[in-house]
């Protein structure tokens, strides 16, 4: 990196942005703090269950925007917040919300990254001048010269890795952001805030998903479509067993994701977990925790990184949740630039709609939505 740069920080609210602003300020750059409006925190407040107050430890909510002006006022940094609430909508909640409505579990993390945090905060970084982006995400970016390509690493701090909810970044993307806490540990960064004066260096971090209430998406689901003006879609139906026996009934399939134990409604001297959702008929098959398990994984809208294509099987250990544990596979080609993977052992609960994610050692190789 160069100094005096003109830099835009993508500032939460958090501690950990609010530390980059001020390691990158101190290096003698130019920095400029930068909010993306996202979501009215109040907007369905009140309804169907929904807190009236908004809960603490929700991203992007006002107080973190006070909270980062505040930050920019201490760094002595011009700070600008942009409203992208359209687009967000448009881009990461109605995804969410169709995806669900068809049995599938979405990410909208990995949504609002490729299509907003990074897409958006770019164009408005170049209309200000600025020559790059710097976020507080964990991970490492570097450039390959032997490939020609930007490479996404994991980072130091193992547990703050968040390469999983990046691997939809781009080429250009990647060569123009900086990762500054790529190296450090989280009570690094907090130490770093401490020493610079930032008053919020000993904030929680955020936990839950901005725009769902309460953290109950289900009375997200019912109170939107409402206020769209619209009924939760007649999905009830058939709850039956693996070898395919009628055991029950639900009252729709998008109360369910595969993994899911509590909820069901069934007698049983054994615990019964949702297996597979049919958005088409409606069935929900339920079984025993072991036929959770399962060595394929088929995912498609494939993003490359480390590469341009995969042409040929290639081993990689592949994340199929955030927390999941990286396991090894196979991962081959498939038709309509889908990807198929067989793994060593068999995986518990692949879920339609999750991402997978693809590394070969700490490089993410690239990523694609699980089918």
């Amino acid at each position: 990196m160069q100094q005096n740069e003109t830099i835009a920080v993508a500032m939460s609210g958090g501690v950990d942005s609010s530390a980059v602003a001020a390691i990158l300020a101190r290096e003698e750059n130019t920095v400029v703090g930068l909010t993306l409006q996202l979501w009215d925190q109040t907007r369905l407040a009140g309804k169907h269950g929904i807190p009236d107050a908004p809960k603490a430890g929700r991203c992007c909510s006002l107080d973190d925007v006070y909270d980062a002006r505040r930050v920019a006022e201490h760094l002595g940094i011009p700070y600008y917040v942009v409203n992208q609430e359209e687009r967000f909508e448009k881009d990461v909640v109605q995804p969410f919300v169709s995806e669900y409505l068809a049995g599938r579990t979405p990410i909208p993390c990995s949504l609002c990254n490729n299509h907003l945090k990074f897409d958006q905060l770019l164009n408005t970084a170049r209309s200000i001048g600025a020559s790059r982006i710097a976020t507080g995400h964990y991970a490492v970016n570097e450039y390959d010269s032997a490939r020609g390509r930007w490479i996404l690493k994991r980072p130091a701090d193992r547990a703050k890795d968040q390469t999983y909810f990046l691997f939809g970044l781009t080429q250009e993307q990647l060569a123009y952001t900086l990762f500054p806490l790529g190296r450090m540990t989280k009570p690094e960064v907090r130490e770093a805030a401490r020493q610079h004066g930032l008053a919020l260096a000993e904030k929680p971090d955020s936990q839950e998903i901005c725009f769902i209430p309460g953290g109950d998406y289900k009375q997200f689901l019912t109170a939107y479509l409402e206020e769209q003006g619209e009924a939760m879609p007649e999905t009830a139906g058939e709850l039956v067993s693996s070898s395919g026996e009628v055991i029950g009934r639900h009252e729709g399939i998008a109360n369910f994701t595969v993994g899911q134990r509590k909820g069901l409604k069934i007698a049983s001297p054994t615990p019964f977990y949702v297996l597979q959702i049919d958005p088409a008929s409606h069935r929900v098959t339920v079984g025993a925790d072991a036929e959770l398990a399962t060595r394929t994984l088929r995912a498609g809208r494939v993003n490359w990184i480390s590469v341009p294509r995969l042409t040929e099987p290639m081993r990689v250990e592949i994340k199929i949740r955030h927390r999941h544990e990286p396991a090894w596979a196979m991962l081959a080609p498939a038709e309509n630039g889908e990807v198929v993977a067989e793994f060593d052992e068999p995986q518990r609960a692949v879920t339609p709609g999750q991402s997978a994610v693809f590394y070969d050692g700490d490089e993410v190789v690239g990523g694609g939505w699980i089918l």
